[in-house]
């Protein structure tokens, strides 16, 4: 069943940023895993609460993929802070998303954590706030978060 075209206008405009930031993660390292394409979509359809379908995840990521190709992977870097950096819970979100996605193959490499460092720093989010959110959320048993310390 097509979805009215509102319902796909709220569910880019509330999340295509939070996408696009762990799609940039996934393509990184030139390398995307079928287990990161699985945690994108399992995180979106979470934190929807089910309102985002496969289909529009799809759609998000042809568009982040479209977007990288047209504007190059900075500018569309740059763009997902310039979105989320006025909403402090979506940017710790995406933060901590993009750092699942990096660690859903079991290693975080180089390429990965430089653009969660990128994403960090230009969400004006350190290391220790970093920490903070993820042990609140209990995400990790570790409560270490993958950001370089500054």
């Amino acid at each position: 069943s097509r979805w009215p075209v509102v319902v796909v206008v709220f569910v880019v405009e509330e999340f295509g940023a939070i996408c696009e930031a762990m799609y940039l993660i996934m393509v990184s390292d030139g390398k995307v895993s079928n287990v990161e394409r699985d945690v994108l979509r399992g995180a979106l359809r979470i934190i929807s609460d089910d309102q985002v379908r496969s289909s529009h995840i799809e759609s998000m990521v042809d568009q982040a993929a479209r977007r990288i190709a047209e504007s190059g992977f900075e500018a569309r870097l740059d763009s997902v802070v310039e979105r989320l950096r006025g909403d402090r819970v979506k940017s710790e979100l995406t933060l901590l998303l993009a750092a699942a996605v990096a660690a859903a193959d079991d290693q975080i490499v180089p390429q990965e954590q430089a653009v969660i460092d990128a994403l960090a720093e230009g969400l004006g989010i350190t290391e220790v706030e970093a920490n903070a959110s993820l042990d609140e959320m209990n995400h990790k048993e570790s409560g270490k978060f993958p950001i370089a310390r500054r």
